[in-house]
């Protein structure tokens, strides 16, 4: 049975520590720790605990959302590090590398507060994918299509969440290249036609934003990361909230959760 406290103590740069981890059949918190993991959080820890197959991860703890909202918007001191980590233990545990080209390891950041705020608050999916990456999966699954797709996804995510790019930046070219192909829907277009569209959005990003799409790994992680922290605070979570009484000093956690190739692509 699980306890209320973390099973391990783990060592920390931060002044605080803000990272809870699990994977290979053990957690370092459970199911009672709502307050400090969210609710996902807690509930990945339950899971692993239990014995269920859940992929590795780790919290980013709700403190460490208040904490950086306290700082004016920047990560605690330390913090940083923890995450390096808390990356480096996810790699041995999923035997993938995060930005190797051979073997590439991908991440979810999720949000995940206390208490349940259903589309309220910003996810990002399969962080890790450049152009380096894309190619080892494509090896690995033996599907250039479905490389491609994930990739113009990736793109539109990212840049629509994390970068602020308007979404209907991203719907035009991709109308525009079903309408030239006679497509009824997305999975209609081929591998060319994705690598077309991954061209023309890495554009849109530049145009709208004045930067290149980041290609290092660690780099659209720390973003995605502080993307998810300010989402407790955009308009859709205020006013959820404020409708369901819930304070708005209690922060979001951010989970960071190895995705599985085999369940995106089947989810595509």
């Amino acid at each position: 049975m699980a306890t209320t406290s973390p099973v391990t103590d783990r060592a920390h740069k931060a002044g605080k520590r803000y990272i809870y981890a699990w994977g290979g059949g053990t957690a370092e918190g459970d199911g009672g720790m709502k307050d400090l993991l969210g609710g996902k959080g807690a509930g990945l820890a339950e899971m692993t605990k239990a014995g269920l197959p859940t992929p590795p991860g780790f919290t980013i703890t709700t403190a460490a959302c208040n904490d950086y909202f306290a700082a004016g918007e920047t990560l605690p001191d330390g913090l940083w590090d923890d995450v390096l980590e808390a990356m480096h233990e996810v790699e041995e545990r999923s035997g993938k590398g995060f930005g190797d080209p051979k073997n590439p390891l991908l991440v979810s950041v999720r949000s995940g507060a206390k208490f349940s705020m259903p589309g309220m608050m910003d996810t990002v999916l399969n962080l890790g994918l450049n152009e380096e990456t894309l190619h080892g999966l494509i090896a690995l699954t033996g599907n250039e299509r479905f490389g491609w797709d994930a990739y113009r996804r990736f793109i539109a995510m990212f840049g629509r969440i994390v970068m602020g790019v308007d979404a209907k930046r991203f719907d035009e070219p991709l109308e525009a290249m079903k309408k030239a192909r006679s497509a009824a829907a997305d999975t209609d277009l081929k591998a060319d036609d994705l690598r077309e569209l991954v061209d023309d959005y890495k554009k849109i990003v530049r145009a709208e934003t004045g930067r290149d799409f980041p290609t290092d790994p660690y780099e659209q992680l720390d973003l995605a990361i502080k993307a998810v922290f300010a989402s407790w605070f955009g308009r859709r979570a205020r006013d959820y909230r404020e409708s369901q009484k819930i304070a708005h000093d209690l922060g979001t956690a951010v989970n960071v959760v190895t995705r599985s190739w085999a369940i995106f692509w089947l989810s595509r």
